[in-house]
């Protein structure tokens, strides 16, 4: 495949309009230490639509801009000094949209080997799309921040989303009770993920009130932030751990601090960002990849269709925060 060749991709020209334009740009060629993958399914996050809107400037993005943070797809070159990865080969990853490098709403993305993983052999490319930067966002607060371990109470504060259902999966896949704050109308959702439901509305009592000893949970991961933060500073047990992937507010540390506890924060756009430590998302990919094939962990996507041309519609759908679940866009058919 020699330079020159040309591929399909939405460029974004402007964050200020932050809007899609369809074109042919040149296909991207795998360099050392990097794969190039033909992309089947790009999964849409929150975080992509603000980065096209000029509102993540955190983001590291500068228009015109290939978008996309996560993506499944198939190798189709491997760069110089790349053992492990193979052409033909099925992968999934958050490796691009941010930091400066193109992203996934494009037909080729070329992306570090180190922050690529087989994907799951018992979901299909538009599942694993939908799992990448929510995955790694659950994982790095739940096993990489507070290690969290069999037999442990864990309280995840938002337990439906697209971040919070998957802390609910992999605690309980870990071995841990699960408790999820939610909405009456979502609690048979929480339960269906194996959580006991907890008003998103209860008083601290009320929440304690639901853990093992009635002293606090071991663990309490928050997935909202702002208020919700807060109370889950309040209601972690004595020497218990808080993290959360939302805490970006202003926070009174005393109810923390009286517990002797411990605060994770989680921003898994590091190491994209810095380059450094990359290899731990490769490495939490497979390690997702495996509970997911053991059927401990399930991507909630979506049923609606977008084709690469409709990602201004899918962003849309992402924006109205009223999805049935991730939105993917399919790349490839």
């Amino acid at each position: 495949m020699g330079a020159g060749s040309v591929m399909r991709a939405m460029v974004v020209d402007d964050f200020g309009t932050g809007i899609f334009r369809l074109a042919e740009v040149e296909r991207p060629l795998a360099g050392a230490g990097e794969v190039l993958i033909r992309v089947v399914a790009s999964g849409v996050n929150p975080l992509d639509s603000k980065i096209r809107t000029g509102k993540a400037p955190h983001g590291g993005m500068t228009a015109p801009a290939i978008l996309g943070t996560d993506l499944s797809g198939v190798v189709e070159a491997v760069g110089e000094g790349v053992a492990d990865l193979a052409v033909g080969d099925e992968v999934f990853a958050f490796a691009g949209g941010v930091a400066g490098v193109p992203g996934s709403l494009a037909e080729y993305a070329v992306a570090d080997a180190r922050l690529v993983a087989r994907k799951p052999k018992t979901l299909s490319h538009r599942e694993a799309a939908a799992l990448p930067l929510a995955a790694l966002t659950a994982w790095e607060g739940l096993v990489s921040g507070v290690r969290v371990a069999a037999a442990e109470s864990v309280l995840v504060m938002g337990g439906v989303g697209g971040v919070g259902s998957l802390v609910v999966q992999m605690a309980k896949g870990i071995g841990a009770e699960v408790f999820a704050t939610v909405s009456a109308d979502k609690r048979d959702r929480v339960s269906e993920l194996g959580a006991t439901p907890v008003d998103r509305n209860a008083t601290a009592a009320e929440i304690v009130a639901f853990s093992k000893d009635g002293l606090g949970f071991d663990v309490v991961y928050d997935t909202v932030g702002g208020a919700p933060l807060d109370m889950a500073l309040q209601v972690v047990r004595d020497y218990g751990r808080v993290t959360s992937c939302y805490g970006w507010g202003t926070h009174d540390l005393k109810a923390i601090s009286r517990h002797g506890g411990t605060y994770v924060g989680v921003f898994v756009l590091l190491p994209m960002l810095t380059g450094r430590g990359r290899e731990k998302h490769g490495e939490a990919l497979r390690s997702i990849a495996a509970m997911v094939d053991a059927g401990q962990v399930r991507p909630l996507v979506d049923p609606r269709r977008f084709a690469l041309e409709d990602a201004a519609a899918a962003h849309e759908a992402v924006d109205s925060g009223k999805a049935a679940g991730k939105i993917v866009v399919n790349v490839a058919g």
